[in-house]
């Protein structure tokens, strides 16, 4: 087994993913990208640089197409992964009767499915690699408390962080550690979308309108790290975050009137 320690990150073509694997790469790991997109894959390479970055075009809908990726990242690092990055992810918005069957349908297949097809995939590679592997998955912001306009994007963060503590008791003894980021609103490509096909109104203008802050990129980043290396399950990333945990946790009555009043979305 080599000695360079591997990553391998869905959603690695642009956003968290590019910016985590520019992140690790620059810390000496071998970094494995998959994507739907062809071009962002090849533009984070361009970006790290270095022999040791592989790329794959991955649906991560697709239970066998985890499989396939996993043993020819595992084969380009001479049979180790020590992190797999569950990061890919699409937002959905707008109210639920707003959602098309085939919006919905998208959101849980990317967001949910694919997290659990991840997790059951990299199992074995984590185990070999165990202890101080570790299963890191993309929540939000939307998984600490229900998000009035996204309530689809919501369910699938609750999702993610229920596979998150759930794995993290299931697989302890295997010396596999599970983690969470918890982001909010954060400078990526994502924010440049339309909620859902009905809307004409873009997420980073209903961010900014709502007086909510756009935390950058490398934040998330450099919290990816610290997951990876410290003890914390969940790590909220960014000032919205960090303000949800905490009022859900002290003040839930106060937060309940608050998206009962007309709150807006939060998260990735």
């Amino acid at each position: 087994m080599s000695d360079r320690k591997a990553i391998y990150i869905t959603g690695g073509g642009s956003g968290i993913g590019r910016a985590v694997a520019l992140h690790f790469a620059e810390r000496g790991w071998f970094v494995g990208l998959g994507d739907i997109d062809k071009t962002g894959l090849h533009e984070t390479a361009e970006l790290i640089g270095n022999g040791f970055v592989y790329t794959h075009l991955h649906d991560v809908r697709d239970r066998t197409a985890w499989d396939e990726a996993l043993e020819a990242f595992s084969v380009a690092t001479g049979g180790r992964i020590d992190v797999l990055f569950n990061n890919a992810g699409i937002p959905l918005g707008g109210s639920l009767i707003e959602n098309s069957p085939e919006e919905i349908e998208r959101c849980l297949d990317i967001n949910l499915k694919g997290v659990l097809f991840g997790a059951q995939a990299a199992y074995p590679y984590l185990q070999k690699t165990a202890p101080g592997s570790c299963l890191l998955n993309t929540a939000s912001a939307a998984g600490i408390y229900g998000t009035p306009g996204a309530s689809v994007y919501s369910a699938t963060k609750f999702g993610v962080r229920a596979i998150t503590e759930s794995l993290d008791g299931e697989w302890a003894a295997d010396g596999i550690d599970v983690r969470s980021l918890m982001p909010s609103f954060i400078d990526t490509p994502l924010l440049d979308h339309n909620p859902n096909a009905r809307s004409n109104e873009g997420i980073r203008q209903r961010v900014t309108d709502s007086g909510l802050e756009i935390t950058p990129v490398g934040d998330v980043a450099a919290a990816a790290w610290a997951a990876v290396h410290g003890e914390r399950l969940h790590t909220t990333v960014g000032k919205t975050a960090k303000r949800m945990a905490f009022a859900a946790r002290w003040l839930p009555g106060r937060v309940r009137k608050g998206t009962r009043a007309g709150g807006r979305p939060m998260g990735r």
